[in-house]
């Protein structure tokens, strides 16, 4: 399921990875994660995807900076980065965008006329 839309404007963390060989704990810690992000005020929600080849992408969405930074030093999620760098990623970045627009589609609305 895709995340719906937010009241604008919010900002998104968009992190792209590639995974190495071997899962070492990085489901679980990956769970426990977003169930912490979720405890944070100002968090709105998330999308994911992972390919079979490793290459992944996280979405999250975010009301303020602020929320972000409480994110970022939140003590599971360092914990969690620090075991990225030994052994769950051959590489990955972090971007930060201000979302100010959005459309969302969802083909189980579209009217009879085929015009959601």
């Amino acid at each position: 399921m895709i995340s719906k839309v937010f009241e604008l404007p919010y900002y998104a963390v968009i992190f792209t990875s590639e995974r190495s060989p071997g899962d070492f704990g990085y489901s679980e810690m990956a769970q426990n994660l977003l169930i912490e992000a979720e405890k944070i005020e100002g968090f709105l929600g998330a999308d994911s995807v992972r390919d079979t080849k490793g290459i992944g992408i996280t979405v999250s969405y975010w009301r303020t900076l602020e929320a972000i930074d409480k994110w970022k030093n939140h003590t599971l999620h360092i914990e969690g980065k620090k075991m990225g760098i030994k052994q769950w990623y051959e590489e990955y970045s972090i971007r930060i965008c201000k979302v100010e627009y959005e459309k969302f589609f969802e083909s189980s609305v579209l009217k009879p006329d085929g015009i959601g």
